[in-house]
Order: structure tokens, then sequence, then C-alpha cells
């Protein structure tokens, strides 16, 4: 048996955990009507046959009609979620793992507008910043049917064969209950502490008479709410032992913060430029002061941290959650001391804002994460090895020979940087995105394993391109700042992609016209102010940087407001003009009806990038398929056949920012859903 502190079993009540790790309770939006079927199961079950321990499903399922979720989530309410609960829980359990489900009711923490349109209620009138329903105050047969609706879930999950359940209670109804922030009840249900927690004893009870003592019940609840007037640590303290002390839940799963802003939850779930762990010596002394089982995740991202969390005693089990997202195989790894092949979650956090803003969960550079009945995490050999050619470095060129390589075919790569990365490298100088580098980073480790041919500081020509004989060439350039977007001075300004590598000096009076709602914006905004800079970013969109998503801005929001950066929405920069040492900028609006002029220093123009396609355009017509992909057969996962040359001596495609701009996820899965079946 290992000696490795993660590889040991664990004993929970009657349950042994095969070691320490769990993904813990979120919900990916894989749902298909509240139900979860294939593709959440799939899923599922390949962090199962990865060696995790537990996986919990469902950030939370919802065991109500008033509770409604306000993205695509389970709904715990419905009967017939029974058999497609048990599909799932068997194919975990064959592949060895635990599986249990997060119960919850939202409270104040959904719309009135989603699900069947019902009031939205809780324990005071208070409306919760983040989703804004100012809630009806909770009655006394609200309270007596959430009870029913909570013990009437829990037995459904039972009946699924879930090996337990945990309640939410953090931001959710519970907590809205123990918070003396949003309790305003009289009575029973409010004023002390005793009062306060009667509800959740209330539900705990009534799920435990339900499902028995052979079923674990937990709960993830905050013990410090890091809120003026809020549970407050000591507070939590003594919420924690009573948990215990009740007898009837089996383990804590503990959190520090709150969740009702934007700026809350990403403090509760840090993200990239963000410290790791924040919370996991807090979680250590409610384990110390409870001498209970204790569970806990937050921005665990690394073996290395998960590893110390358990050998240093401060929790029983450890939550890798996202960084399952990223790699389901981190225990088989681990198991089989390819500790080096782990894919590493950077924080991108584009899988949990996503599921606010593009509806499903998906991680920033492991494209087969939540398409798993298409996409394939391990890559099968291909029958025949073919030469391969890639021109670009980037991540969608990286990703392209890494697949290829897994493909077994020979990969020659040409670059012109010095270094790989792309626009990744260029972001990566941000001190607060530099874990973006690990992108690349595990990409080329891959690719030098596999034995790929790297060729840097090489413009690659079409002759250079033939001259390898190549049965399949990938143009994967990526773009260049597109700037030429104004009717007169597109010449007077400078990209922000100059200012963030430096090539430009920042000015003095400076302004970012940003009408791409990317990162480059907000970093080169920060790079100007920090170098002592008057900025202004205007937009003529209604909000700003909306590809940045709610997470992702708020560590951008708190460092620009503090340099005192000025937000315009709704204004469109039409043209520049030269006036002496200065730039007047004639500003619009799309709404019509306005004519201005601002005085500057120094223009920043981010809108994109435009291709850089002419090597792909010179080899059309040497190509075999002169350029074309088979929309059907890349979407139904089958090689490419378009063969429309017969003096063509290769396959030509090209992938990523070469054909427009989008992101670095669009990229590797550009990069993946093609060269999978090469």
């Amino acid at each position: 048996m290992s000696n490795d502190p993660l590889l040991q079993p664990y004993q929970l009540k009657h349950l042994t955990l095969r070691n320490r790790i769990i993904v813990t309770s979120h919900e990916p939006a894989y749902p298909d009507d509240g139900m979860p079927k294939e593709r959440y199961r799939a899923y599922t079950v390949e962090r199962a046959k990865g060696g995790v321990a537990m996986t919990m499903t469902a950030g939370s399922a919802a065991v109500s009609k008033d509770s409604p979720p306000v993205f695509n989530n389970l709904l715990a309410y419905r009967d017939e979620i029974v058999p497609w609960i048990k599909e799932m829980t068997d194919a975990v359990h064959e592949e060895g793992a635990a599986i249990m489900i997060q119960l919850t009711h939202l409270g104040r923490r959904t719309r009135w507008d989603k699900g069947d349109w019902l009031p939205v209620v809780a324990p005071s009138h208070h409306r919760e910043a983040s989703h804004r329903a100012f809630p009806k105050k909770i009655e006394d047969w609200d309270i007596e049917r959430i009870i029913r609706d909570f013990a009437d879930a829990a037995e459904r999950m039972k009946a699924g064969g879930m090996d337990g359940v945990e309640l939410e209670a953090y931001g959710h109804l519970l907590d809205q209950f123990t918070s003396p922030l949003t309790n305003e009840l009289d009575g029973p249900y409010g004023g002390s502490l005793d009062n306060r927690m009667r509800f959740c004893f209330d539900v705990l009870k009534a799920i435990r008479a339900r499902v028995g003592d052979d079923f674990i019940l937990g709960v993830r609840y905050t013990a410090d709410e890091c809120l003026p007037g809020g549970t407050g640590k000591e507070e939590g303290i003594e919420i924690s032992k009573r948990l215990k002390e009740s007898g009837l839940i089996d383990y804590l799963n503990v959190i520090r913060g709150h969740i009702d802003t934007d700026a809350g939850l990403t403090d509760v779930i840090p993200i990239q430029g963000m410290a790791n762990s924040p919370h996991l010596d807090f979680a250590g002394e409610i384990r110390a002061a409870t001498n209970f089982p204790t569970f806990h995740a937050a921005k665990i991202p690394d073996v290395a941290t998960a590893r110390h969390a358990i050998a240093s005693g401060k929790v029983d089990m450890i939550g890798m959650t996202r960084a399952h997202m990223t790699d389901p195989h981190i225990v088989r790894k681990i198991m089989e001391k390819r500790e080096d092949d782990i894919r590493p979650c950077v924080g991108a956090n584009y899988c949990l804002d996503r599921i606010y803003q593009g509806g499903a969960a998906y991680c920033i550079h492991n494209a087969a994460t939540g398409r798993e009945l298409t996409m394939p995490h391990t890559i099968a050999k291909a029958e025949r090895r073919k030469k391969v050619v890639i021109v670009g470095a980037g991540p969608a060129g990286l990703e392209a020979a890494r697949v290829a390589g897994e493909r077994g075919h020979e990969v020659v790569v040409f670059e012109a940087a010095n270094d790989p990365g792309g626009q990744i490298r260029l972001t990566a100088q941000s001190e607060r995105r530099r874990e973006m580098i690990s992108i690349i980073d595990w990409r080329m480790s891959q690719c030098e394993k596999l034995g790929v041919t790297f060729h840097f500081n090489t413009w690659a020509e079409a002759e250079t391109v033939q001259a390898e004989n190549p049965n399949v060439v990938i143009i994967a350039t990526g773009g260049m700042p597109h700037t030429d977007v104004l009717t007169k001075g597109n010449e007077l300004v400078v990209s922000a992609w100059d200012i963030i590598s430096g090539d430009v000096k920042p000015g003095t009076n400076v302004l970012i016209f940003d009408d791409a709602g990317d990162h480059a914006g907000l970093q080169a905004a920060e790079f100007l102010a920090k170098a002592g800079a008057k900025v202004e970013i205007m937009t003529p969109d209604r909000s700003f940087a909306p590809e940045v998503m709610a997470m992702n801005l708020v560590p951008y929001m708190r460092s620009l407001q503090k340099l005192d950066v000025t937000f315009t929405v709704t204004y469109r920069l039409e043209a520049v003009e030269k006036s002496g040492n200065e730039l007047v900028a004639h500003v619009g609006s799309d709404y019509g009806g306005v004519a201005r002029q601002r005085t500057f220093d120094q223009i920043v123009v981010n809108h994109g990038t435009i291709p850089l396609d002419e090597l792909y355009f010179e080899l059309k017509p040497e190509s075999s398929n002169l350029g074309e992909m088979s929309h059907e057969q890349l979407i139904a996962g089958r090689q490419q056949t378009v063969w429309r040359n017969p003096d063509g001596k290769f396959q030509l495609f090209r992938i990523g920012d070469a054909v427009a701009a989008r992101n670095t996820h669009a990229a590797i899965y550009d990069a993946l859903r093609l060269l999978k079946d090469i």
C-alpha cells in the first residue's frame, strides 16, 4: 500500500472511501430538462474512472418549485429524476467511487421570472445583490412545505442509489435563516442563534427520519461570513459544534465568506491571480474545534497543496473540483507516479463564469470536459502514421501538435517567435494572469515526450512547408490586433497588445476604446494606470468587458477602481485627429444624436484580432481539399475526407484565431476535434 497521504482510505460512518480526494458539489449546467441524462452521466462517471474517492453532483439540486435554478440545474423535486439518478449512481459505483448529491432551496438567491414564476421566499424582504429578486418574507406554511420538500428530495436520492446528500447552507435559504443579516423573523425561527438554527435542524431531522442512519448526511456551510453584522468566526465555531452535537450529520464541509455579490463569491471560490487555498487553515481550525470529519474545497489546484491538507491533518477529505474539470484523471496519475502529466488548472474560471453567461461549464484548456460523449480525454492511436506540419505554436497549434503526437503521427511545428505561447505568452505578462502560461508549458512538456519537432525563430513560407512533404498541414498562425476601425486617424492609435507588451511607452492621459470586451482591454488599462496615467475605458456596449465575465472581473475592478480609472459605457470612438502634441477623439453613440470631442495624449484601441492567414491562402491551391473542412464530419467525429484537387499533395486546415478572433478555449477545441480523427 502506498504511503502517500492522499491515497489512504477513509472510513466515513459505514462508507469506505478509497482515498482522500473528492470532487465537491458543483453544477456544470449539463442537465437535460432538469434530469442527469447521458451527458451529465458521462461527465460524472469520467471523474470516477479517474480514481476520485467520491464525486458530488449538483450545486445544488432544487428541492422546491419556488427555488427555480438561475442556470440549468437538476430538479430534485420531480419524481422522474429517480431512474436517471439510478443510472448515474450505478455507473459511478461500478468504477469504485462513492457519489453524493447536494440539495438546496435557494431562498432569495434566484429570480421570480424563472421556472414557474413563483414568489421568491426568504426570512426577510432583503434583496440579494447578485440575483436582484425582492423576496416575500417566508410564512409558517412555507416553512412546513419546504421542510417536507427537503425530505421528499432526499428520499428520491436514496431511492436513486446515492450514498448520501449534502445540504447547501451558505448563501441559500438554510444560511439565510442562520445569518442575522438575512433573518428578520420573530418567534421560533428568528432572533437567538437557537431560533435561527431551528430551520436547519428541522430540515435535518425530517431528512434523517426518511432516509435512516445508513445514509450519509452532511452540510456545506459558512463558519464565517466575513461581513459586518453577519455570522462571525466565534459564532461560526459554535454553529459547527452544534451541527456535530445534533447527531444528525456525518461530516462538515467548511467554507468561509459570502456569495451574495460577485466579489463575495470570488473570495469564496478564488480565481487566478488570487492566493491558493486561502481558507484551508480556517477549515483546519474548525476541525480542531470540533474533532469531527471535515471536508473542504476552495482553490486547491495542485497535488502538493492537497497532500499538505491531508498530511497536516487540517481536513479529512480535500476537494479538487475545478482541478478535476481540467484533468479528471488526477488520482490515477498520482497512483501511476505520473504527476508531471497532470493537466494543470490555471484558475481561469471559464468553467464557473460561463454557466451564468454561456449556459454550460467548460474548462479553458480541456475541451473534452463536458463533451465526454464526443471528445476523448485519452487520445487513441491512428491506424496509419502521417506527417503533420503545424504552423504556429500558440494554444491552437500546441494542442494540434499534442493530439497529433498522441495519435502517433510525425509532427513538425514552425513558430516565428523565440518561444511558444502566442497570445497567451502576452497575456501571462500580467501578474494577475501569469498562471495562464501553464496552458503552454504543459503542452510543451507533453509534446517533448511525444517527440514533436519544433523550429522556433522560423518564418514558415509555402516552400518551407512543402519541403517537409507533409500529409496534413495545420495553419494555427493566430491573428494580429485589429485597430483599423475608425473613419479617420487609424494611424494615430495603438493596440492594447502594444501597451501590454511594453512596445509602446504609456501616455499620461489615455483613452482605451474597448470594442472587444475581453481581457486585453482591462490588462492594458491596469498597466497604464499603474504607470501613473489617467485612464478612461470607453465601450459602445451597455456594459464593459462582457467577455471577461463576472468573477474574472472582480480583481480587475478592485485594482482599477483604486487607481481611479473611469468607465464610460454606450459611447463609440469614431475618429481621431492630431492637434499639436495631443489627439482629438471624435465620440458618437450607436443610439444616435451625439457628437463630442475629447482630448488625450494617447488612444488605445482594443478590437480583437484579424487573422494572419496569408500562408493559408498561399498553400490552399496546392492542397487536396483546397482548404475545405467538412463541418458534418467534424461535428460527427469522423475523419476529414474532402477531396477537391487531384493534384494536391496534402490536406490543409486552419484553426483558432487564424480563422477568426475567438478565445483560448475555442482555439483548443478546434484543434482537439479536428486532430483526434486525423
